[in-house]
């Protein structure tokens, strides 16, 4: 009896850590939204805007600039490396909403991952980006 109550509080346990650990940001995202969190404006239409995070790896295109960089989950704490980028000069909504998103994407951000969508927003709370996964 003692090694099935053993057997059945280690199965319970190995089941919570799995369910807790499905839910995760890593994949392809697309911009749905962004700007300061007060005013979202909608992504640019016709324009490729993805971000993809993978193994401690973030990179994409939200405007005319590629960029890359690391990123570290922490609870719903984002922490990111310096973000490289390209160096086009984008104008219009396009340079706005590639402006918007990498000043989200600075040293730490918190997340809500709700299904589908995932919100990140700046460590000041002032500026905010809506992603759908792809």
């Amino acid at each position: 009896m003692k090694k099935f109550v053993i057997g059945l509080l280690a199965m319970i346990i190995l089941s919570a850590c799995a369910g807790g650990s499905s839910a995760s940001i890593r994949g392809q995202w697309s911009l749905v939204l962004h700007g300061p969190t007060s005013s979202q404006s909608p992504a640019a239409p016709n324009v490729e805007t993805s971000i993809e995070f993978k193994d401690g790896q973030m990179s994409g295109n939200v405007g005319c600039n590629g960029f890359s960089g690391e990123y570290n989950v922490d609870g719903d704490t984002i922490t990111f490396s310096p973000v490289m980028s390209t160096l086009m000069f984008c104008e219009g909504p396009v340079g706005e909403q590639e402006t918007a998103t990498l000043a989200v994407l600075r040293e730490h951000a918190t997340f809500v991952l709700d299904g589908n969508t995932l919100t990140i927003t700046s460590g000041d709370g002032s500026w905010s980006i809506l992603l759908e996964r792809k």
